[in-house]
């Protein structure tokens, strides 16, 4: 399979009401129960919601060179001289758009893509993860697919 290119969000796993980690796909995840939130609390719906809202818009950016880069979209609201202001200052970095951090780095094993997940090169074996799953770029319970 051809890695490089844009990722876009698919599927969440999550744990169910039976404790069986099912996936879901944006809209029902958007509406699935929030149980470390409290519901009575508007306010912390508003702010789990906001941040559900951010991991469907999520991206991955698998490029050419062994870089990859988990994209997140801006703030909506935020104008381009506070985005601007803020990348001066070093509070973000922006990749093609979007907030990321600096560059995982990704390799290709027997037909499947790997990325780096851990700095510490003493331990080569656990510093690695498989990211594939079939047809999926999957990142710790996130699903992806190839953006058309």
């Amino acid at each position: 399979m051809d890695y490089i290119g844009r990722w876009k969000f698919h599927s969440i796993g999550v744990l169910n009401e039976k404790d069986e980690f099912e996936y879901l796909d944006a809209q029902a995840y958007l509406e699935s129960p929030m149980p470390y939130v409290d519901e009575t609390d508007e306010e912390a719906v508003a702010d789990e919601l906001r941040e559900r809202q951010k991991m469907i818009r999520g991206e991955i950016a698998v490029c050419e060179g062994g870089k990859m880069y988990m994209l997140l979209p801006l703030p909506d609201g935020v104008s381009r001289e506070e985005v601007d202001r803020a990348v001066q200052a070093g509070h973000i970095k922006l990749y093609d758009g979007m907030m990321t951090d600096d560059p995982m780095t990704w390799e290709e094993r027997d037909g499947e893509l790997w990325f780096a997940v851990s700095p510490d090169m003493s331990e080569e074996d656990s510093r690695w993860a498989k990211g594939t799953d079939g047809e999926f770029l999957v990142f710790m319970t996130t699903r992806y697919t190839k953006a058309e």
